[in-house]
């Protein structure tokens, strides 16, 4: 019997695939079907937002840090404001830690609903993405209403928030909880027995809970392998521990305990979500009284002289934040975000460095993927839900 001699193949997937989630590449070492390495090249999408944010004034680098993780925008303002808000020692009202906290939970599921529609497209359910974007659309239509921006609102500011809620701010959100609430249960019906998808994503992409934390991985894909790390539960911030939820994990590891893993947020998403809003007054205030940072209301602009002079140097000069060090975690949809954040007491950051989650999942990708089939490294890079703008910044 002659000796059959065979050969591997290197091919790349990526930086151009559409599957890849933005411009990553994977070069691939391929023994037929059989994925035998895998080397994640990253870099493509370099903007350099932490260098630039040394040359911005502090609120301007809020736009900045959005852009980094677009669809965990105001989870990225929030960190970075927190950070900041230590530096200058400053305690934020009640209401608003409430109101941060909602628009945090609604920022979640909206990275989720866009996880769970592009996830379920790249195995074959398009349905599933056609409705996910039903309901994220009205998420979108919340943000306009909040701030005139579907994306990037820019809501959130170093001290408090921009402005008070819009009118008619508590029906909208209240009416997307009591519907996002059904439409959970009709994604489930798509998935979650759904033997096709249950092929493409059990014992797939598997990650043991020690290589989860060897590798610094947090947020679903860590909860999914069973380890019990939540930023709200282990370091709790704007009231969070006064919040009733539960932390969703999982034990196997795989692509289906992931998706399990962020359904699950979602649900507990909204019971956090309508907890804030019964907290929550229509009206009130939105911002930390200290006028080093907070601009005067326009109405005592316009008939004071002091107020005019606070307006005029707070819009022209920024302030200045004491000289020192900060981080304040979060977490956001991929896991623990923060930015440090280093000030030498003058108007401008010295240094801004963020914590990136999907940098951290990118480099476990060959861990997941050596040992499957090349189909399933679709399945895969979907299950960890990377954000390249997060990754290279």
């Amino acid at each position: 019997m002659p000796e059959i001699r065979t050969e591997t193949m290197t091919v790349n997937m990526g930086p151009q695939h559409p599957s890849t989630h933005g411009v990553l590449r994977l070069v691939l070492e391929l023994d037929g079907e059989t994925v035998r390495s895998a080397s994640p090249t990253i870099g493509f999408l370099h903007t350099g937002i932490e260098k630039t944010a040394e040359q911005k004034k502090w609120v301007q680098v809020i736009p900045l840090v959005e852009r980094m993780d677009y669809l965990s925008a105001q989870s990225n303002s929030m960190a970075y404001c927190l950070s900041v808000e230590k530096l200058l020692g400053v305690e934020l009202p009640q209401r608003v830690q409430d109101i941060r906290v909602l628009i945090a939970e609604l920022q979640r599921i909206n990275s989720h609903l866009v996880w769970l529609g592009t996830h379920g497209m790249e195995v074959g359910a398009v349905s599933v993405m056609l409705y996910c974007f039903r309901e994220r659309e009205l998420l979108l239509n919340i943000n306009e209403m909040l701030a005139g921006f579907r994306l990037f609102p820019s809501y959130m500011r170093v001290g408090g928030l921009r402005e008070d809620l819009p009118r008619g701010f508590h029906e909208a959100v209240r009416s997307f909880a009591d519907r996002l609430t059904g439409k959970l249960v009709e994604y489930e019906d798509l998935l979650t027995k759904n033997e096709i998808y249950l092929k493409r994503t059990q014992h797939v992409g598997i990650i043991s809970a020690a290589d989860a934390v060897a590798f610094g991985l947090v947020g679903p894909i860590a909860r999914a392998a069973g380890v019990d790390y939540d930023v709200r539960k282990a370091f709790p911030y704007l009231g969070y521990d006064t919040y009733d939820f539960a932390v969703q994990t999982q034990t196997r590891g795989d692509v289906y305990s992931r998706y399990l893993t962020r359904v699950g947020e979602m649900k507990e998403s909204l019971k956090i979500v309508r907890q804030a809003l019964d907290r929550i007054a229509p009206h009130g205030i939105y911002a930390v009284d200290d006028p080093r940072i907070t601009p005067p209301p326009k109405d005592k602009v316009y008939t004071e002289m002091e107020a005019l002079i606070q307006h005029f140097l707070i819009y022209s000069q920024g302030f200045s934040v004491p000289a020192g060090e900060a981080y304040v975690p979060v977490e956001g949809p991929r896991g623990e975000q923060g930015f440090t954040v280093i000030s030498d007491g003058t108007n401008r950051p010295w240094r801004v460095k963020s914590r990136s989650p999907s940098l951290l999942a990118c480099q476990a990708l060959e861990r997941m993927i050596v040992g499957n089939q090349i189909a399933d490294v679709i399945a895969v890079i979907g299950s960890i839900d990377v954000v390249m703008g997060d990754v290279d910044r």
